[in-house]
């Protein structure tokens, strides 16, 4: 039998929203149907207008407030709030951390059945802004001028914004200068549509404990013109800056980088440390966005790991060796694997640059590389996983539930997948001991967590 949908496109109804969605939507139900709504806060009453209404679900606007929740706060920056990201600006920062940890407790018992597991409340940062260390900013033009900032929502349409308050300043300040200084120069933007024209995107990294920043340019050309003239004013205007790289990306994509990179002026790379250990960044590096809050996490994970110096430790999938040279500090020897090779190269430059010689990388897909690491001998005692947001390959998760290391702890960027690959790993032998949510991303709907989980013998025992 049919369900017969409570409302129609362009109604007009009074709601109260109840929760949020997992990307930080109000959730008003009509008759027990579900209406998502931006910027609606569970406790508000609000006049929506129904934009698309599907069989089991619609979609609506906010068109007014009746009644604000008490977490409610006015958006600083409209531009990021509608362009870049900051899904939650709307929010105090009380509201965000409470959010989050609501959602790692929920997915927990509802995709994990695990709603006896200890979950931590999370932890946060005491200045919730300004925190990103990368920028990589689509180039336009707008009556004759340079425009740099955010698509606008569901199109290719650029915003130019001046600045965004998750940016470090020092981010900022450098993609507003080098658009300054191309639109000075005539460097004209790349046009999507036509392919032509040379400026695709202006990336800026910074190295937060360093000083050190890094600007890469990333045109379509091979040649960039007045590339002398360009380099000689980032220099003169940017004291900080320490790389100059020029990225080429000639096809029609929507990846950002291109295949050729070479260096315009000073060093290849920038450093930054995450606690005490050093790691260099290139322009093609993988790096945490928000290093304060990355030794937060790694700490954590350290702790889980609870290493005596004796252990054999495999980090399965290691990028460039973060959470592998964290743990090599306290362990025996460890193992890191990750299938992009220019992470590994990275990885073993970086343990070279800290003196680490206990951590040995490689090339591959995990759940290939351990097992043969296993029969080499070379069993893991704590094995940590990493892995991007769908979560763990399910062939790792079978080699763990083969392997049965004492203890696995789980670093995660989405809560979803972490609560699936946890019921996987409990109906393997294994128990969810403690969950620690922590905020990477202010602003953002996203949240990291890091689970400890033991064999179930080693629990009983």
């Amino acid at each position: 039998m049919n369900r017969i949908v409570p409302v129609q496109k362009n109604d007009y109804i009074d709601v109260v929203f109840e929760d949020l969605t997992h990307d930080g939507a109000g959730v008003a139900k009509v008759d027990g149907y579900p209406l998502f709504v931006p910027n609606g806060l569970p406790g508000e009453k609000a006049k929506v207008k129904v934009i698309k209404a599907n069989k089991g679900y619609g979609f609506g606007r906010l068109m007014e407030l009746y009644e604000n929740s008490p977490y409610r706060v006015e958006i600083e920056s409209s531009d990021t709030h509608k362009y870049g990201g900051c899904q939650l600006e709307h929010i105090s920062y009380d509201g965000q951390l409470k959010f989050k940890e609501n959602q790692v407790r929920q997915v927990l018992a509802r995709i994990g059945k695990l709603e006896d597991v200890l979950v931590h409340p999370i932890l946060g940062m005491e200045n919730p802004w300004h925190y990103r260390n990368k920028a990589q900013v689509p180039v336009g033009e707008k009556d004759g001028k340079l425009i740099a900032g955010f698509f606008k929502q569901r199109s290719h349409e650029i915003v130019d914004t001046d600045e965004s308050l998750i940016q470090i300043p020092e981010v900022n300040e450098a993609v507003q200068t080098v658009k300054e200084i191309c639109n000075e120069l005539g460097i004209p933007a790349y046009q999507e549509e036509s392919h032509k024209g040379v400026l695709r995107h202006i990336m800026a990294r910074y190295g937060k404990k360093t000083g050190e920043l890094m600007v890469v340019v990333i045109t379509r050309t091979a040649d960039i013109p007045q590339k002398n003239k360009l380099v000689e004013e980032i220099v003169a205007r940017l004291p900080k800056v320490k790389s100059i790289v020029h990225n080429v990306n000639s096809k029609r994509t929507n990846v950002i980088l291109g295949e050729k990179t070479n260096v315009l002026w000073g060093n290849e790379v920038i450093y930054d440390y995450i606690g005490d250990v050093k790691f260099a960044i290139s322009a093609l590096s993988f790096y945490q966005i928000n290093p304060d809050q990355t030794k937060v996490l790694y700490e954590k994970a350290l702790e889980y790991a609870d290493l005596n110096g004796e252990e054999t430790v495999i980090d399965a999938y290691c990028g460039i060796g973060t959470i592998s040279l964290f743990l090599a500090q306290k362990a025996r020897k460890v193992f890191g694997v990750e299938i992009v090779p220019e992470a590994i190269e990275d990885a073993k430059r970086n343990a070279e640059l800290n003196g680490i010689t206990n951590a040995e990388f490689a090339v591959g897909e995990a759940e290939a590389v351990i097992p043969k690491w296993y029969k080499e001998g070379n069993a893991a005692d704590v094995l940590v996983v990493d892995p991007p947001r769908k979560g763990c390959d399910e062939a790792l998760l079978q080699t763990i539930i083969e392997m049965k290391p004492k203890k696995v702890v789980y670093v995660s960027c989405n809560p979803a997948t972490l609560a699936r690959d946890l019921r996987i790993l409990e109906d393997g032998g294994y128990k969810t001991v403690e969950v620690q949510p922590v905020d990477m991303f202010p602003q953002t709907t996203h949240c990291e967590a890091v689970a400890k989980i033991v064999l179930k013998e080693e629990a009983e025992a």
